[in-house]
């Protein structure tokens, strides 16, 4: 039984002895690289003791949290690799929205890029914000549209929606407007590499209250950094 504390879900796991306790890890290593979701945990000969925490939703446990603790009890329980792998409820689907925005507390000053990844049915497939350092606006919301293009390349998707709430991104990576700014001149050249990569993307400018997911997962990365937290 998985029980809730201050360090996330937590549940102690007992072997006959070592070997049953490391095949054991590298199963669960295989379904969290599934999930995209990692665990804490720790090994002492026949006994693996694993917390499970979702950093990004501002370390609380959430139903991401829930799904792979289901998943390693499946395993635990000896299913199958599929049996496991049907208990993950948004297997990589073909076609995803990006949410995308980045930002700058000084311009240049301290910056962050956040993102989301939705099926699309808008389930929550990723929700990431990234501590850059310091740099610009633009720069920031431009790093949040390529790691969000490369988070999809590693999930095999093939259509792409992007919504963002920067005009200038989105004009510029329809080609309407000119890419002026030569510091910005790396970040549009690598996200076009990018793009060539799916079969489709396209992009779409959205007012920013349709983009506060990602707009808050910016101020999280930054909060976090801004305080000491790693």
């Amino acid at each position: 039984m998985w029980n809730e504390t201050k360090h996330g879900l937590y549940k102690q796991f007992n072997f006959e002895n070592f070997k049953q306790a490391w095949a054991f890890m590298e199963k669960v290593a295989e379904l969290a690289e599934e999930f995209q979701h990692h665990p804490r945990w720790e090994n002492e000969w026949n006994v693996v003791q694993i917390w499970l925490i979702t950093h990004e939703g501002g370390k609380k446990i959430t139903e991401k949290d829930r799904e792979l603790a289901e998943a390693i009890d499946a395993l635990e329980a000896g299913e199958t690799p599929a049996a496991a792998a049907a208990v993950e409820p948004h297997a990589h689907p073909d076609e995803v929205k990006i949410f995308g925005d980045g930002g700058s507390r000084g311009n240049p000053g301290p910056s962050a890029s956040g993102f989301v990844v939705l099926d699309m049915e808008d389930n929550v497939l990723v929700d990431k914000g990234i501590y850059l350092g310091v740099t610009t606006n633009n720069q920031a919301e431009y790093t949040s549209l390529k790691l969000a293009l490369e988070e999809c390349k590693k999930m095999n998707v093939k259509e792409v929606h992007v919504y963002m709430d920067s005009l200038l991104v989105i004009n510029q990576m329809k080609g309407i407007f000119k890419v002026k700014n030569r510091d910005l001149w790396p970040l549009h050249d690598a996200i076009k590499q990018l793009v060539k990569g799916f079969k489709k993307v396209d992009f779409s400018h959205v007012p920013r209250e349709l983009n506060k997911a990602a707009d808050a997962a910016v101020n999280r990365a930054l909060d976090d950094h801004l305080s000491g937290k790693k």
